[in-house]
């Protein structure tokens, strides 16, 4: 679980981010380890389940730059692209991204770099809607 409901009453986003995987054995300090910028490597169906906005509004109160996964649950991706969060499916994201690796993301061209395997693949790039809702920080401004 993203964000466990019993944090539900928590309605500040800068707050939210210290509960990001929380209730998950191993990954209970994520929020002590991210650093504003960092990614999000996931593997299939990221997110399925998630349908609470807390489970967006948590990793952009961490300051993540993007999120990478091999695919999203429907629910996740549509409250993710609707609050301007950047997310990219990338169908071999955890084997072509390693934790530590510097990584560069062209939205536009739909471009993720490993920089540090000198390595390139190819993403579908943002929508122009898409695009304008990153830009402009989401549908509704909070």
């Amino acid at each position: 679980m993203i964000f466990h409901n019993k944090y539900l009453s928590i309605t500040n986003i800068e707050e939210m981010g210290k509960y990001t995987f929380g209730n998950l054995e191993g990954w209970k300090d994520f929020p002590e380890k991210m650093k504003k910028g960092d990614i999000v490597v996931a593997g299939k169906n990221f997110g399925c389940g998630s349908s609470r906005q807390q489970a967006v509004d948590c990793f952009k109160s961490l300051g993540v730059s993007v999120i990478i996964a091999e695919s999203f649950g429907s629910i996740y991706e549509r409250n993710a692209v609707n609050s301007g969060m950047p997310i990219i499916t990338l169908d071999n994201a955890v084997s072509f991204i390693k934790n530590g690796d510097e990584i560069k993301v062209d939205f536009s061209a739909g471009t993720v770099e490993n920089c540090s395997k000198n390595e390139r693949q190819k993403s579908s790039p943002f929508s122009e809607i898409q695009m304008k809702l990153y830009q402009r920080g989401g549908l509704l401004k909070r």
